[in-house]
């Protein structure tokens, strides 16, 4: 069985801390039973090539706007444009399987807005959000959520 796939952007590390956490996570649920895939992320940066995608994968995404109260327009994304830029490459939007998001909730309406406007822009579900780093059921949920989707789009194959 092939690991589920997340790409991803850490600007703070947060986002990175709450994918290794994800992948120490589904590591410890395989070990239990071989059937629980496993999870292997790939940070996405400004010094990254970009590939045209060839497999499924998910994303998540941090939120660093400036401008705007995330209702209106006046949005300007900072600083993970590299992302979105590398889901929109060639195809590989086509694979994207869901969007996860994260943020601060003191940022009100802007909070994982990142992750929904990738959602809008690429025609991909947003499956869920964490706050900053995450906890333990964070990961827990979305490594289920992961896995339910996974599954949903096997059987519609």
């Amino acid at each position: 069985m092939e690991p589920m796939r997340i790409l991803y952007i850490s600007i703070e590390g947060n986002t990175r801390n709450f994918v290794d956490n994800l992948t120490a996570y589904a590591h410890q649920q395989h070990e239990q039973d071989p059937a629980n895939p496993l999870v292997e992320g790939t940070e996405i940066s400004d010094q990254t090539d970009f590939a045209v995608e060839t497999k499924p994968y998910f994303v998540t995404v941090p939120t660093y706007l400036d401008g705007g109260d995330g209702i209106g327009s006046g949005v300007t994304e900072l600083l993970t444009n590299t992302l979105g830029e590398y889901i929109g490459y060639k195809n590989n939007a086509r694979l994207c399987l869901g969007i996860f998001g994260s943020g601060n909730k003191n940022f009100n309406a802007q909070y994982c807005l990142t992750a929904k406007r990738y959602s809008r822009m690429f025609h991909v579900p947003f499956l869920a959000d964490f706050e900053l780093r995450g906890t333990d059921r964070d990961v827990h949920r979305i490594y289920a959520d992961m896995v339910a989707r996974s599954a949903e789009v096997l059987t519609a194959k």
